[in-house]
């Protein structure tokens, strides 16, 4: 048989990235495509896979017409997801406001503090229809509400951030489809807000789950204590209040970050869990065994268990596509079918992206996939032990043991390829030891945390947790001690700058073709799958400046000269470690190239660029100072609004260009003059995207 010949079974599995790249094609536009648009091509969608339907004989054709349809169906579908969650968003630049409102949940903590989602019932003056249906805020630490109580607090509320730099990941985006509207931070401690309002009965029970899983939270807290109480909670209950920042830069360091989101790792150790725990009760009962199927029973129950553990989580993107995934390898158990398969794959592809089109544009559902192809594809072709008869059992033990620490060294070393490509393009960070770290806490995770932690969960209500949650805590304490020995080795992380754009989706579909391919042919895929490595990386800028104007940095060999190294930080490192650069974020690193007061900064002589900076909105600068800046500098950077007619610096940027564009990059041209490429010129005019009409 030809190798062309031996894909003729394989064509299916491409249909859900087809359906990918259609609904890719929707989110990359610039421009908001009509409704009308969507209706037509899901009409057309239509149209062709009824044509595939009559022309079935032609297996080419058949084959051609399914993946267009699909492509088409991911555009429409696209649309329609957007039109369906469009909800208000926060007006930018707004002053602080008296916010009243139900607190749903305490989110992921930021780097400001602690963070609350809530459902505001009033904000300001704002009408009704402007209002957003959750806004996420910034406590000033202290006392945290738990999710039910009715709050009123006064708070800053602006749109959801822009991407830090042009190009960069869009979290606006992200906020959009969680109809999150408005973000802030809070100019003083919650009260109570004591109102006749009562909120939807869907709020109501949202509310009452998120209580619920918030005392689980603090009761796991208690009985483990903060070192390694937080970890587990966070990998039982979503909630990530009380992780130290120190344990998380060190797991993040060692490349076990992926540990504290609740995501395929979690729900395929709890599922396998529960479903290997009732296939053995129920092979240790004979007479149960003879009557009823085990194996599919087995499957229900480990169904039960993914449900029950995304109701506990939270239910955060990443486990519902998690769960959905888990959900179909059991529901193929129950129908006799293979659970772990490329067909089952592709067919949990083809729903999470039916339901959650937005997920082709994360990273978790980028990385979470091209790993799962890989590993089964890993799967497909590992040799088959040949089992010994009449061997003694110590020989047995050693050769069993051999095989499944090849087996976990090969898992873990598909898996990390498989994620690289995802790791360096969108966070620029390559952990040096982490397959290391996962080969040393993959059986710690796997044999005695997430079973103490799952047994835990469900005894909890009983009042008979405590002994598996500190089974489970024995074994965050190792993971704790894997993650430090890692992140203190030399070199334990290095920055990698981003590619070209192209270079991420042609990685992407290169591993496709590495995974979904049989044979010698599948090794085309290779070099598409290495492009981010092997891509040149594009020059960096020599100039960033955030959305606001409030944060500057300029490029000095491989550095980032901080000009305001307290302010907008995160934005800052993620431009930073985007273009390969290493942050300088100390006065006394600032001061080696700038002259500085509380409020501006001009260049000095060993300045790679004639910059100045000021940063002040309401109070005016000192006498002359102005003058000064715009004299002896090439560059301007002004955040108020007001451009001084008498300026003299060829360039000058101004709050009017930053409330328009957004962040910038500035690159100096052979001719001394200076490119200037804006981020929101990238985003175009979209649903989530802030701002006037770039045009």
């Amino acid at each position: 048989m030809t190798q062309a010949g031996r894909q003729s079974d394989r064509w299916t599995l491409w249909t859900p990235v087809a359906l990918g790249l259609g609904a890719a094609g929707y989110f990359a536009l610039l421009r908001e495509p009509l409704t009308a648009v969507a209706v037509m091509t899901l009409l057309a969608a239509g149209g062709l896979l009824l044509a595939a339907a009559r022309w079935s004989g032609a297996r080419g054709v058949t084959a051609a017409l399914v993946l267009v349809a699909c492509a088409a169906g991911g555009f429409g579908v696209a649309k329609l997801r957007t039109q369906g969650v469009k909800a208000p968003v926060a007006p930018a630049g707004g002053a602080p406001q008296r916010l009243e409102g139900w607190v749903v949940d305490v989110a992921a903590p930021g780097q400001g503090g602690q963070r609350l989602l809530i459902a505001p019932y009033r904000i300001g003056d704002w009408p009704a229809k402007a209002t957003p249906i959750r806004v996420r805020v910034t406590l000033r630490g202290g006392y945290i509400p738990a999710p039910g109580e009715a709050i009123r607090l006064l708070a800053v509320i602006n749109a959801p951030p822009p991407p830090a730099s042009p190009g960069a990941y869009d979290f606006a985006r992200d906020a959009f489809f969680e109809s999150v509207g408005g973000v802030g931070f809070a100019l003083g401690p919650p009260a109570s807000w004591d109102s006749d309002a009562r909120p939807p009965w869907r709020l109501r029970l949202t509310m009452r789950v998120n209580a619920v899983r918030w005392a689980m939270t603090r009761r796991i807290v208690d009985t483990l204590g903060p070192e390694t109480g937080g970890l587990a909670a966070a990998m039982t209950t979503g909630h990530e209040a009380f992780i130290p920042r120190q344990q998380v830069d060190d797991l993040r360091v060692a490349g076990l970050a992926h540990i504290i989101s609740i995501s395929g790792l979690h729900m395929a150790i709890v599922g396998g869990f529960v479903f290997a725990a009732a296939r053995l009760a129920v092979a240790a009962w004979p007479w149960l065994a003879l009557r009823i199927p085990g194996k599919k029973l087995a499957a229900a129950l480990g169904l039960l268990a993914v449900a029950g553990y995304l109701i506990l989580s939270g239910r955060p993107p990443p486990a519902e596509r998690s769960a959905i995934t888990a959900a179909i390898a059991f529901g193929a158990i129950l129908v006799d079918r293979q659970a772990i398969s490329l067909h089952a794959l592709a067919l949990a592809a083809m729903a999470v992206l039916l339901l959650q089109p937005e997920a082709v544009t994360e990273p978790g559902f980028q990385m979470s996939f091209a790993a799962t192809a890989a590993l089964v594809a890993l799967a497909e072709v590992w040799p088959r032990p040949i089992k010994a008869i009449n061997t003694p059992w110590p020989i047995r033990l050693v050769q069993d043991a051999g095989g499944w620490i090849a087996a976990g060294a090969a898992v873990s070393v598909v898996a990390g390829a498989a994620t690289a490509p995802f790791a360096m393009q969108h966070f620029n960070r390559v952990s040096t030891w982490g397959l290391f770290s996962n080969l040393a806490s993959e059986p710690i995770s796997t044999l005695l945390m997430m079973p103490g932690l799952a047994l835990g969960a469900v005894l909890t209500p009983f009042g008979l947790g405590d002994a598996p949650l500190r089974l489970a805590g024995f074994a965050i304490g190792l993971l704790n001690r894997i993650a430090q020995i890692a992140a203190a080795a030399p070199y334990a992380q290095v920055v990698v700058a981003s590619g070209p754009a192209w270079t991420l989706p042609a990685a992407f579909l290169g591993l496709l073709w590495l995974c979904l391919l049989k044979g010698p042919l599948r090794w085309l895929g290779a070099p598409f799958a290495l492009a981010v490595l092997l891509a040149p990386k594009p020059a960096p800028p020599a100039i960033w400046v955030s959305a606001d104007g409030a944060a500057v940095a300029i490029r000095s060999g491989r550095e980032a000269i901080l000009l305001r190294p307290d302010v907008k930080l995160f934005g800052a490192e993620l431009w930073a470690r985007r273009r390969g650069l290493e942050p300088v974020e100390t006065e006394a690193g600032r001061g080696a190239y700038f002259t500085c007061d509380d409020q501006s900064c001009a260049a000095g002589p060993a300045a790679p660029v004639k910059l100045a900076a000021a940063w002040n909105v309401k109070r005016p600068l000192k006498p002359g100072r102005l003058d000064f800046l715009c004299g002896a500098s090439e560059v301007v950077i002004l955040r108020n609004d007001f451009r001084p007619a008498s300026c003299a610096a060829p360039l000058v940027l101004t709050g009017v260009d930053f409330a328009r564009g957004g962040s910038v990059e500035l690159y100096r041209q052979p001719d001394s003059h200076w490119r200037t490429v804006w981020a929101q010129d990238l985003r175009g005019r979209r649903p989530w995207t802030w701002g006037v009409d770039p045009r």
